[in-house]
């Protein structure tokens, strides 16, 4: 370097590299190229170590959880969602205007047919039964006729006739009074004739009053029995929505009762489930409050028209058991069984792979190695799916994330179809 001139500046990167001031030290630039070819020993040493490690995979089988291909019963069921229904519901009121003088009953009573539910002030009606009673009373004593009175009247004088003719005959009065005795008999017979004529148009009449007045008795005992509201049947009070002195009108719904009877579930399935749902099909129900409780019931009715709003019809399910905790109203999931098979060959449903498509598969072990197996599927249940074709007995069954034409070793066997399969080991 010639005196005078600039010495140019180093980078610090330059120092770490082995430089100085002075230019690279005679050490780093013996071991520069070795330096330069470490990076590209380390890539090929790990592609070597990848490459014995996938010779390796593929070499030694994978261990893999099998399931057998096995027959037993399988079912498809329809999920619902319903309510529990009483057998009737009937709303209570009444059918006269007033006033509510007592309630008897609350919500969850339980009450007999005919008990007494609640009472409406009754002063009014029974005043106007006591008045129908009085006039039945004064229609019966206008039956006793004219010609009634007469003929008591004849019968009278003619035995005092009798007795003053007898009396005459042994001297005890005169003869005077013994005919005056005859003649009132014969004035009163006279008069029992003509009063006979003239009661005969007046008899009709007077039925026909009479009549009116046991009508009008018998109206006037219903309008008193109607402030009386009585249960049509052995129920449960469900709801209650009167209270001692509240005005009441006809028609107005007071209280809504829950009939004794057969426990029944209703819910509401798509239109297009119509075709899967028959009348006596069993089913099994748990309530949304109780999970972990089901019951047995039984489609007992379809509705014969769909609802064109919501698109779904009708079901109705009986209950021949059921549970103490059912309400009415209660929230429940009934599993219909649409289909059902005995003894088919069946795989778990987890196993099958494009399950909804038109070509299922399942991964099979045959050799020692995983072969993809297209089937054909019959019913599809909760959790097994039967198999129509593709399989026999003897097949067993991969999980499906298994690949296929790998090596592999079903030594962890599974003999049960309804068991979970084990997930791919190596």
């Amino acid at each position: 370097m010639k005196e005078g001139s600039a010495t140019p500046a180093r980078s610090p990167s330059q120092f770490r590299r082995g430089a100085t001031k002075d230019g690279p030290t005679p050490e780093f630039r013996r071991h520069a190229p070795v330096r330069r070819r470490l990076p590209w020993v380390i890539l090929a040493a790990l592609m070597l170590i990848a490459a014995v490690a996938i010779a390796v995979w593929r070499v030694f089988p994978n261990r893999v959880a099998a399931t057998a291909v096995t027959r037993r019963d399988v079912a498809r069921t329809l999920v619902l969602t319903g309510r529990v229904r009483p057998a009737a519901r009937p709303q209570v009121g009444t059918t006269v205007a007033g006033t509510v003088r007592e309630v008897l009953v609350r919500e969850g009573d339980h009450v007999n047919r005919g008990q007494l539910l609640f009472r409406i002030d009754d002063a009014q009606p029974a005043a106007a039964l006591a008045q129908a009673r009085a006039s039945l009373a004064t229609s019966a004593a206008r039956t006793r006729s004219t010609a009634e009175q007469a003929r008591l009247l004849a019968q009278s004088t003619r035995r005092d006739a009798e007795r003053a003719r007898a009396l005459f005959a042994q001297g005890a009065i005169s003869q005077r009074d013994r005919d005056e005795a005859e003649r009132a008999a014969a004035n009163a017979a006279a008069e029992l004739n003509a009063a006979g004529a003239r009661d005969g148009a007046a008899a009709a009449s007077t039925l026909a009053e009479i009549s009116r007045a046991r009508a009008a008795v018998a109206s006037a005992e219903a309008v008193l029995a109607l402030t009386s509201v009585r249960s049509p049947a052995s129920a449960t009070v469900l709801t209650r929505s009167v209270d001692p002195g509240d005005a009441v009108l006809p028609g107005q719904v007071l209280m809504e009762l829950g009939i004794d009877g057969a426990t029944e579930l209703v819910a509401f399935a798509r239109e297009e489930n119509l075709a899967d749902l028959t009348t006596g099909a069993s089913a099994v129900a748990s309530a949304d409050a109780f999970p972990d409780s089901t019951f047995a019931a039984r489609v007992s009715w379809l509705a014969p028209v769909v609802d064109p709003r919501q698109g779904t019809v009708e079901v109705r399910l009986t209950v021949p058991k059921p549970p103490s905790y059912l309400r009415a109203d209660m929230t429940v999931s009934i599993n219909v069984e649409v289909e059902h098979r005995v003894g088919a060959l069946v795989v778990p449903r987890a196993m099958v792979g494009d399950i909804g498509t038109p070509t299922p598969w399942v991964i099979i072990e045959r050799d020692g190695r995983a072969f993809r197996q297209t089937i054909r599927l019959g019913i599809l249940g909760d959790r097994d799916a039967e198999v129509l074709g593709g399989l026999k007995e003897t097949d067993r069954v991969l999980p499906s994330g298994t690949r296929p034409g790998s090596r592999v070793d079903v030594s962890a066997f599974i003999n049960s179809a309804s068991q979970a399969p084990l997930a791919p080991s190596r």
